[in-house]
């Protein structure tokens, strides 16, 4: 797997960013959302092998206390080969100096980012726009 790595927002086709977090699968977040948040975020990067998007994923970041890692997606062709591995380890470097690092993981993988060091936080909440649909995919626990 000969993977390019680069954090260049100008070379990214959004409606592919878009296709790939469908195919992960992460969701539907639309090409305009997809610019918009990884405009946003402090750091990113995108994974491409052949000249084809096979992984993404961002940070948002205060710069000293807290950062936060999401949108992490691998091709599925590409999925249990260490390039989530390798996506995560380079985000996680950008992120150094930061006190804490948080991550929101898709229900199933927190034993994929345990063995890269993430651990259970006890007081993690979340408000989502769609509350009863984060319940049925397993987001919240019931009260």
């Amino acid at each position: 797997m000969s993977i390019v790595w680069s954090d260049d927002l100008a070379g990214v086709d959004w409606d592919d960013l878009s296709a790939l977090y469908r195919i992960a699968p992460l969701g539907t977040k639309t090409p305009a959302d997809l610019a918009l948040v990884f405009g946003n975020s402090m750091f990113r990067t995108f994974a491409y092998e052949q000249g084809r998007l096979v992984g993404a994923g961002r940070v948002l970041a205060d710069g000293r206390d807290c950062a936060y890692l999401c949108d992490v997606a691998v091709h599925p062709d590409h999925q249990g080969r260490g390039l989530g591995r390798d996506m995560i380890e380079r985000l996680l470097a950008r992120c150094r100096g930061h006190r804490k690092i948080i991550l929101y993981a898709v229900p199933g993988k927190e034993g994929f980012y345990e063995r890269l060091g993430f651990r259970r936080m006890t007081t993690a909440m979340a408000i989502f726009e769609d509350q009863a649909g984060a319940y049925g995919r397993g987001y919240l626990t019931a009260p």
